[in-house]
């Protein structure tokens, strides 16, 4: 009486069989033909597919993921790039201003055209306008206790802050632009240079544009260079 030869697919551990094809890459080297008849399951059909249709199709889906890749740090570098070319005209356009007057002028103009910022203020202390033949022109204003104390109450203790900006708010610290119907959004920053230089303030209506999750990198970068032409702009106006 002859037995009928065991199934191998019953007999063999199939994790077994895999850990010996991984420490035996070459087993399939002149074994071509075994290669066109293993069938292994179709990613997007039902069915099976051959071994070798499927690696094509898996090497076909990574050349698309790292295309996709590709595409994306492209994006990237091509943003950076725009930011740093608009970063750099901003403050050569700061540095050429000739009074505290063009400062501010020259900011609310660069924000405005190349970051999408329509509304800016930059509150200085009466020390550094005093000195000054005429009123500061917007978007510089006088800073008084008033303003003082809600721009650190909106602060809340941080040197500078992404938040909501109510009407009201608005109205108080941005007094030469129409405030918005509803609350927009802002960015600010406490201007200081071993002592209280004031404050800058970028805002829009839209309240998505400053959002408290953004980081505020950009904004301190512009108040440390407004801070330090502020003073050297102080003796000239003494």
């Amino acid at each position: 009486m002859t037995h009928a030869a065991p199934d191998p697919r019953k007999t063999l551990d199939p994790d077994r069989v895999a850990e010996w094809l991984a420490c035996h890459p070459d087993f399939f080297v002149g074994r071509e033909g075994l290669l066109q008849q293993l069938k292994v399951p179709h990613p997007e059909t039902r069915g099976a597919t051959s071994l070798l249709e499927r690696l094509v199709h898996d090497l076909r889906a990574r050349a698309e993921q790292a295309e996709w890749r590709l595409e994306q740090l492209l994006e990237s570098a091509r943003f950076n790039e725009g930011q740093y070319r608009r970063t750099r005209a901003l403050v050569l356009a700061l540095l050429e201003a000739e009074d505290n007057d063009a400062l501010g002028q020259a900011l609310a103009t660069q924000l405005s055209e190349h970051f999408h910022t329509p509304a800016v203020a930059l509150w200085c202390p009466a020390s550094l306008t005093d000195a000054e033949p005429h009123p500061p022109q917007a978007p510089r204003q006088v800073l008084d206790d008033h303003a003082g104390q809600r721009l650190a109450a909106l602060l809340d203790g941080r040197p500078s802050r992404c938040t909501r900006l109510t009407p009201t708010d608005w109205k108080r610290l941005l007094p030469h632009v129409p405030a918005p119907a509803k609350a927009g959004s802002c960015a600010m920053a406490r201007l200081t240079l071993g002592e209280p230089l004031g404050y800058l303030v970028l805002a829009s209506p839209d309240p998505d544009h400053f959002r408290a999750s953004m980081d505020t990198l950009f904004t301190d970068y512009v108040g440390e260079v407004v801070a330090r032409l502020l003073v050297r702009m102080a003796p000239a106006s003494s």
